[in-house]
């Protein structure tokens, strides 16, 4: 497996850890020998080391940092939950606070020790419980485990960097970096973007639906093998460059021996065989990140195992073959509060029997299959303390109560030296078939794409022979379309996916949505694309020009899984209101800055209104909003609250909302966990208690969850992934525990009937990177 099972099958966010796993006695005898005699663990600190990882881990949660209420939520937690759990006793005992990371920035992130069965013992702690679940479900809180968000905070990232995610399902890590580049809400299309990238075609989907909850344009879902996932080209004033990425993030598929407080199996199956097996893909995913990786940029390689042999011996290699053009970074500085231990410059091999070797000379014949001679540390004492191997990071999980974890952060200097004398690259450039289609996707493997790229600074003579004559080429961009192959056949493994075609730039589907909300000259219309080319356009999505830019140029090489949020859906009723789309919720904070009509600012008692009622009457409202309202025309309307600085104990956050303004009415489209989400913010309770003995004092709240759910009627009947995800979670064993979300990933859309013969066919996938690897590897 590559991830242990949850406890629960994913369905609590605070974990139970006793009853879900069958009783495993903690003790490995190879495992301590093992480190023991590498001594990664400080002299006097095994027996605490040891003690730590036979307790359970703590559940840790991070609040998303992008978003404008991402302080209110905080404020909330503070404030209200956090004081209700203050001198809280369960069964005599005094609860334990939940305590924020104090090395993670602005106390967006928490640990709780908090298990399922105190959570059944106390309405207050049940209260809570369904907070975190609720939030997470609407994409304000992640859960996640603490040593696994220190990898995006040292890459260091900024709104316009260009960020891959090698091995990124399932997802967390993803989050954070898309966070990051939204760290200006008021910038709705930020330069930078993140590919997002996944072996695993089932995992892939799990990947979407955590970033769809970020309602991004800047993410794309693509689906490779990492060690050989395929140069992508972009175009820059009309010729073709590779694409270098100013970030990469490698986390690669480990052992998982850093997370045996979470996987229990771990300790019966540990054995070095898995460092052994995995080693070598971990070499080359490497090392295809760093080709990719522009000079001047930073790339993050980070495990959740403790073995040397994934770690240092990983980059000790990578750093030798570099020849000088890679340098490890001094980050001892960065992220001040987190302990962590230095890379070490000294380890031995070990087999699964027990036998030791100190260096490759040493390994028999018939073993030197099994043990690589790039698994042994640098015997050079020069060339050794030139790599300044102490600079990796090494997390222990009795320091700070977390798990185990690696984290190397390098930095590119010059061109990798294969790279410097090179042909230049050669350019397949997309064929028409048919009426516009251009043909994508069909090389899962990336092994058509192993030639390497040039460098920035050396090749500006193969960039003036990369332009772009072909006619037909400029043909197949106007009109937009990156879809799938000519064939249409499905792939022999995974979901058949449906092409992404850009709106071109006369279609007449814009001009009345355009008029009927007064958008803005500078709005990107060629960046609006549909997922049909035949029949009616159903929905309408959004990318950033930077994406579009990549899904053009890379359409024969790169198989794309998902990109871009829903900013318009069609309402079979909308012609007659001048416009056949209303705005989707899940675009509207993208879509606002451009729209100059159809806005109605309200008051925080009108916003609560719409919020918990059906299809409230106008004359509820507040008389301003009537004002407004009255001589508008009905359909699709945006909603705006702005807060009043001369109110504090108001909400303090600006909220945008989809409506629909009908002749006698005004009722807000929005999924029911972001209303939950808004009230809350507001200090409308929302708890709905299970005890009997409280339903008659929570019969209210009751009353406005089920209009809640009536209100969802209007919704589009698509956003129903919820057994979906909540199989895959259970089956995949997702670190985060989030509850399905109400979000309209689109390739839900078309994908839920193929579930089932898509588990089947998982099952007998066999992919290059599986074969590298022992059924025991996990990827946190």
């Amino acid at each position: 497996q590559r991830r242990g099972r949850r406890a629960d099958g994913g369905g609590s966010f605070l974990q139970g850890w006793a009853g879900g796993y069958p009783e495993i006695v903690k003790e490995n005898e190879l495992f301590e020998r093992y480190y023991r005699e590498l001594g990664i663990v400080p002299a006097g600190e095994w027996d605490a080391f040891m003690a730590a990882l036979r307790e359970p881990l703590p559940a840790t949660l991070r609040i998303t940092g992008y978003r404008s209420h991402a302080k209110e939520i905080l404020h909330c937690l503070k404030e209200k939950y956090f004081r209700e759990l203050q001198d809280l006793e369960v069964d005599g005992q005094k609860v334990e606070m939940p305590q924020s990371l104090s090395w993670y920035p602005e106390e967006l992130a928490w640990h709780t020790n908090l298990s399922r069965k105190i959570l059944r013992k106390s309405p207050q702690l049940e209260k809570f419980h369904q907070f975190l679940v609720s939030e997470t479900e609407c994409g304000n809180i992640s859960r996640q485990e603490a040593v696994s968000m220190i990898p995006p905070l040292l890459l260091d990232v900024s709104p316009h960097h260009k960020i891959l995610d090698m091995c990124a399902a399932p997802g967390s890590k993803t989050a954070q970096l898309i966070e990051m580049l939204h760290a200006d809400m008021n910038v709705p299309f930020p330069n930078g973007f993140v590919i997002a990238n996944d072996v695993d075609n089932k995992r892939c989907y799990l990947l979407v639906h955590q970033a769809k909850r970020l309602n991004s344009p800047c993410i794309m879902v693509v689906n490779h093998d990492a060690s050989s996932i395929p140069n992508l080209q972009i175009d820059v004033d009309g010729r073709k460059e590779i694409l270098f990425y100013d970030r990469i993030l490698c986390d690669v598929p480990c052992s998982g021996d850093g997370t045996m407080r979470k996987n229990i199996d771990v300790w019966k199956k540990w054995t070095t065989q898995n460092s052994l097996q995995l080693h070598g893909l971990q070499l080359r995913i490497a090392t295809r990140g760093v080709e990719q990786l522009a000079e001047g940029g930073r790339m993050v390689y980070s495990t959740c195992s403790l073995n040397p042999v994934e770690n240092e011996a990983v980059i000790a290699s990578l750093l030798e073959k570099s020849q000088g053009a890679l340098e490890l970074a001094d980050v001892s500085s960065e992220l001040p509060g987190l302990k962590r231990m230095p890379g070490i410059t000294k380890w031995k091999v070990m087999l699964k029997d027990g036998q030791w070797f100190e260096e490759w000379k040493d390994v028999p014949s018939n073993r030197q299959t099994q043990i690589r001679p790039t698994m042994f540390p640098v015997k050079d004492e020069e060339k050794l303390k030139a790599m300044n191997l102490e600079r990796c990071l090494r997390i222990l999980p009795h320091h700070q109560n977390t798990g185990g974890f690696f984290v190397a952060v390098l930095i590119k200097k010059s061109p990798m030296p294969w790279n410097k004398r090179q042909p230049k690259v050669h350019q397949k450039l997309p064929q028409r078939t048919g009426d516009t289609e251009v043909t994508a996707g069909n090389s899962g493997n990336g092994s058509d794409c192993i030639i390497e790229e040039p460098t920035l600074a050396e090749n500006e003579e193969s960039k003036k022979m990369q332009e772009l004559p072909n006619s037909d080429t400029e043909q197949s961009k106007k009109e937009g379309v990156c879809g799938p192959p000519p064939s249409k056949k499905m792939k022999l493994f995974g979901f058949k996916e449906d092409p992404f075609v850009f709106l071109p730039e006369d279609d007449p589907l814009f001009l009345p949505i355009q008029k009927f909300y007064a958008l803005d000259p500078s709005f990107p219309k060629m960046n609006l694309l549909t997922r049909t080319q035949e029949g009616k356009k159903r929905q309408l999505y959004m990318v950033s020009k930077e994406l579009r830019n990549v899904l053009l140029n890379n359409s024969e090489k790169m198989k794309v899984i998902n990109t871009g949020i829903k900013v318009w859906s069609r309402n079979s009723d909308g012609e007659q209101f001048g416009c056949a789309f209303r705005l989707a919720q899940e675009g509207i904070y993208t879509l606002y800055p451009f729209i100059h009509a159809r806005i109605i600012n309200v008051c925080i008692e009108d916003v609560k209104i719409l919020l918990t009622q059906e299809n409230p009457f106008l004359s509820k409202f507040s008389s301003e909003t009537q004002k407004k309202v009255k001589d508008m025309a009905m359909g699709s309307i945006v909603l705006k609250y702005d807060p009043d600085p001369e109110k504090p104990h108001d909400l303090q956050c600006p909220i945008v909302l989809c409506g629909w303004q009908g002749k006698t009415s005004l009722r807000a489209f929005v999924p029911k966990n972001e209303r939950l989400h808004y009230l809350r913010m507001m200090g409308v309770e929302v708890f709905k208690a299970k005890r009997k003995e409280e339903e008659s004092e929570n019969k209210t709240e009751e009353e406005v969850e089920h209009r809640l759910v009536q209100t969802e009627e209007g919704m589009d009947v698509e956003d129903k992934e919820h057994d979906l995800v909540t199989k895959m979670e259970a089956e995949i064993g997702e670190e985060s525990s989030q509850s399905p979300v109400e979000s309209s990933a689109m390739e839900i859309e078309n994908k839920i009937e193929d579930l089932d013969q898509s588990s089947k066919n998982a099952n007998t996938h066999v992919s290059q990177e599986s074969k590298d690897t022992d059924a025991s590897n996990v990827k946190d």
